[in-house]
């Protein structure tokens, strides 16, 4: 009996010692920073997650990424490990990622309608000046207060892309590169589509990037509303824009948007042979 409790023991103490040590060896694995920005434009407080590069330096100046539909059970954490992974792999410098959590992007992402069908499916909808004026007087200036940044870029799906194609066509300065994935320029009948040719006539012709994509499996107005912006902007006139567009062969509009930024990024930074 005596042996037996002693076994016992021994394997209770064998396995104290086991998560003792599984206790020691284990630390949080973090890639990045949570803030909260309080904003008085749109009267509520915005999470932030905020990949920051593997060895970041304060005092190094880095390029920003602002993701839409940022918040960590969208699009945040898979985008960063591209971004890691084209900062590892290719010639893309360390870059940040500030990612946008949604609180409701029907509200922030979509102009004003009068069409009732969008107004009733849609019921807070119409409100991105009020989100684009959040972006450019408070998120971006928090960025820069707290980071040392140099290029910026947007990328936004579906009615995150209808919001960065709204964003390039009435205040591009915002912004050196876009990514527009998708966007659903369907909304409120195409009218920003057809905008399009009027509002780049007022447009600067300053040194951009803009790469459109869509996938071949989405509905074919959003195929047909993607091709047309590109082309609006290919042939406005601006020698210092580089337009590109990708159809995604294979994607629909679940699929694309890792497929399609990968694409876009090998555009700006296409792999090199280490020397």
């Amino acid at each position: 009996m005596i042996k037996k409790i002693l076994i016992i023991c021994s394997i209770l103490l064998a396995f104290k010692f086991t998560l003792s040590a599984q206790n020691e060896t284990v630390k949080p694995l973090t890639i990045g920073e949570i803030r909260t920005l309080k904003s008085t434009i749109l009267k509520e407080d915005r999470n932030l997650n905020i990949y920051l590069p593997q060895g970041y330096d304060k005092t190094k100046s880095y390029p920003v990424i602002y993701l839409l539909d940022g918040s960590m059970n969208e699009d945040f954490v898979h985008v960063s490990g591209l971004i890691q992974f084209f900062n590892l792999m290719y010639s893309m410098p360390e870059t940040i990622v500030v990612g946008i959590a949604n609180v409701d992007r029907k509200r922030d992402f979509t102009y004003h309608t009068d069409l009732k069908d969008l107004q009733k499916d849609y019921p807070t909808t119409g409100h991105s000046d009020q989100f684009i004026s959040f972006l450019e007087k408070e998120l971006k200036p928090f960025i820069e207060k707290n980071y040392k940044t140099t290029s910026t870029y947007l990328m936004g799906q579906s009615l995150g892309g209808l919001l960065a194609t709204e964003i390039l066509l009435k205040k591009p300065e915002m912004f050196n590169h876009y990514f527009i994935i998708s966007p659903s320029l369907w909304w409120d009948d195409e009218s920003l589509l057809k905008q399009a040719k009027q509002l780049l006539s007022k447009i600067p012709d300053t040194k951009k990037f803009i790469y459109i994509s869509v996938g071949k499996g989405e509905h074919p107005v959003m195929v047909k509303d993607a091709e047309d912006i590109y082309n609006v902007l290919k042939n406005s006139g601006k020698k210092n824009w580089t337009v590109e567009y990708k159809m995604m062969e294979t994607d629909n509009h679940a699929t694309i948007l890792h497929r399609s930024l990968y694409e876009g990024l090998v555009k700006l930074f296409p792999y090199q042979e280490p020397k």
